[in-house]
């Protein structure tokens, strides 16, 4: 399986603090914790061919325009949030930098064509016994 090369550049990324949802006590009421990661696809130093899959990729967070957007809220340290975005968005990139292997098809042995052809008359065999011995029997 191939790839395709890539680095992610800290300044395409862009990070937004915001309020996070869930779990923090009274602290989740004052402080910004959460992060919102925005990515833009077109205007990154990424080669033209992975910018391409990452655009073909059916990703419900990567919008329209190209952007990939990434809220991450489940730590509740800011750089732990935003540590754990930047490991998502590399794992997405990563996912359509990964090409798979074509896949040739292949033709069956003459031994397993051989094989299947016994197991079928062996099976009509079967079948063929069980058939009624004679039409007068009723």
């Amino acid at each position: 399986m191939t790839r395709i090369a890539f680095t992610l550049e800290p300044a395409e990324v862009e990070f937004s603090a915001i309020r996070a949802r869930g779990a923090g006590g009274q602290n989740v009421n004052k402080v910004s914790n959460a992060v919102h990661l925005r990515f833009d696809i077109g205007a990154s130093s990424l080669p033209d061919e992975l910018k391409a899959r990452l655009r073909a990729l059916r990703d419900q967070r990567i919008s329209d325009e190209g952007v990939v957007v990434i809220k991450a809220q489940t730590h509740r340290s800011l750089e732990k949030n935003r540590a754990e975005a930047l490991a998502r968005l590399r794992a997405l990139v990563e996912s359509a930098a990964r090409i798979p292997r074509t896949r040739r098809p292949t033709r069956p042995t003459r031994a397993s064509q051989q094989r299947r052809l016994e197991g079928k008359a062996l099976r009509g065999g079967v079948k063929a016994g069980r058939a009624k011995v004679g039409a007068s029997d009723g």
